[in-house]
């Protein structure tokens, strides 16, 4: 483990046991709860996918009305009230009147492919030294992360495209996707994927002179999406100016992908068995871990409660013993705690005489009372009469 690593392993575990491990406890009840949301998404969704019906390109005008009015109500109205579809198909650029689709396509710069969607994405990679200020591991950790964030960009382009029938030439019967406020993840294909260096420049020497990490290098990462490709598409198709279109559901975790109905269900089938396990586990072990730390606390307070609290109640009438002197009360009657005074209460429920009235009221005031001589604990003591 590297030094960073053992820096924040150290400042998490010092976190989490703080305040006698409530911290700790919070932060899984945080996540039972959490848990529980995501399992309630993931069984609505599963819900949803197993219920969608599973149609081609060539007949889905069957789930879409037959008027434009009722498809623009459709449109405004609540997703939830809308019939979620699975169309399985290929995808291609849309056809544009002429017939022609070739400027309908994305070029990869760097490697000359066809696209659809190209997403380009570019991330600075950092390297550690020892910096001159040797500061405790912890707080070069939060300094450096603070001052020397990780930086990204990324880049998103597309073309309008379509879902036809497998192995379909013409486009007389397609599905147009929009992928207005789509969020899911895309089926993406990594095609240029180079770590370029970064020129040193004069404050090269003082990032790394002060900081432990410092910028080495830029990873250039470029996703497409090809034309051709067989998805699966999962969401509310409607009418938009008389053309047929599928848009992404919200409460979806899959809008386009390579799994088919099946294999979709069978994830979230996963992963609704985990989220529930999971809340599960955490949820109890943040109510154990809480209830010790209540039991803790009321142990505390209960504790310093009896230690402010006066050796006699104010309304607890005062009765002394009688004033005997040590020397005349036998070595068997003597209190085995002050050995001045002698024994007169029994403790219940061993019923051991072996402390004086004042000792014994000591005793039965203490946090967790217990005999003196068996060690049992006690409930409270008894004054014993002898005749």
């Amino acid at each position: 483990m590297s030094s960073p690593d053992r820096a924040i392993f150290n400042l998490l575990t010092d976190i989490a046991l703080s305040f006698d491990g409530a911290f700790l406890g919070v932060t899984l009840a945080y996540g039972a709860i959490r848990s529980a949301f995501k399992y309630a998404s993931s069984s609505a969704a599963l819900s949803k996918i197993k219920d969608a019906p599973e149609v081609s390109v060539s007949d889905r005008r069957s789930l879409i009305p037959a008027s434009e009015d009722q498809s623009e109500n459709r449109d405004h109205g609540n997703s939830h009230d809308q019939r979620i579809v699975v169309v399985r198909g290929t995808v291609r650029p849309k056809f544009t009147g002429d017939g022609s689709h070739k400027d309908n396509v994305l070029i990869s710069q760097e490697t000359g492919d066809k696209a659809l969607i190209i997403q380009r994405t570019q991330t600075y990679t950092y390297s550690g030294w020892k910096t001159l200020f040797q500061l405790s591991n912890t707080h070069r950790f939060l300094f450096e992360r603070s001052m020397m964030p990780k930086q990204e960009t990324a880049l998103t382009r597309m073309v309008p495209f379509v879902i036809v029938e497998k192995n379909q030439r013409s486009q007389s019967s397609f599905l147009l996707v929009n992928m207005d406020g789509a969020r899911q993840p895309l089926p993406l294909t990594t095609v240029y994927n180079r770590l370029q260096p970064i020129n040193s420049t004069p404050f090269a020497f003082l990032q790394v002179l002060f900081f432990p990490e410092y910028p080495v290098g830029l990873l250039d990462v470029e996703n497409i999406l090809p034309p051709g490709r067989d998805l699966t598409a999962v969401g509310v198709c409607s009418l938009n100016n008389g053309v047929p279109e599928i848009k992404s559901c919200q409460d979806l975790p899959f809008f386009l992908s390579e799994m088919t109905k099946d294999k979709m269900i069978l994830d979230l089938m996963h992963t609704t068995r985990v989220t529930f396990w999971a809340g599960v586990v955490m949820g109890c072990l943040s109510a154990g871990i809480l209830g010790l730390v209540a039991v803790r606390t009321w142990k505390r307070w209960k504790l310093r409660y009896h230690q402010r609290e006066p050796l006699q109640r104010p309304d607890e009438p005062v009765v002394d013993d009688e004033t005997e002197d040590a020397d005349e009360i036998p070595d068997g009657q003597l209190c085995v705690i002050c050995v001045t005074r002698r024994r007169i209460p029994a403790f219940i429920p061993c019923g051991h005489v072996v402390c004086c009235r004042q000792c014994a009221l000591t005793v039965e005031r203490a946090l967790n009372p217990k005999c003196p001589v068996c060690l049992q604990s006690i409930r409270g003591s008894m004054r014993v009469y002898y005749s």
